[in-house]
């Protein structure tokens, strides 16, 4: 599991995300680039990661689910995601 201060910086970061987005876009639509440089830079999207929701690692991190590999396969064996089963033929 990451460290919870790894998670509550990225949790930081998407509130920061949602409260500059309206004006980000109004600036980028006006082409105002020096007060896009004021604004925090954890304010731009493009610094997010994807983490996982339960546990918060990042890497091997499945968009479908919200979760990482490891715990998509701990939860599918446990039967805990439905419609997935282990393939066998």
């Amino acid at each position: 599991m990451a460290k919870k201060s790894i998670i509550a910086r990225e949790h930081k970061r998407e509130r920061l995300v949602e409260k500059y987005a309206e004006l980000r876009k109004k600036l980028k639509e006006a082409g105002d680039y020096e007060a896009l440089d004021k604004l925090p830079r954890n304010s731009a999207k493009v610094r997010l990661h994807n983490r996982c929701q339960l546990t918060g690692r990042p890497k091997g991190y499945m968009r479908k689910f919200g979760i990482n590999r490891v715990t998509f396969r701990k939860m599918a064996n446990e039967g805990k995601i439905p419609g997935i089963t282990k393939a066998s033929w």
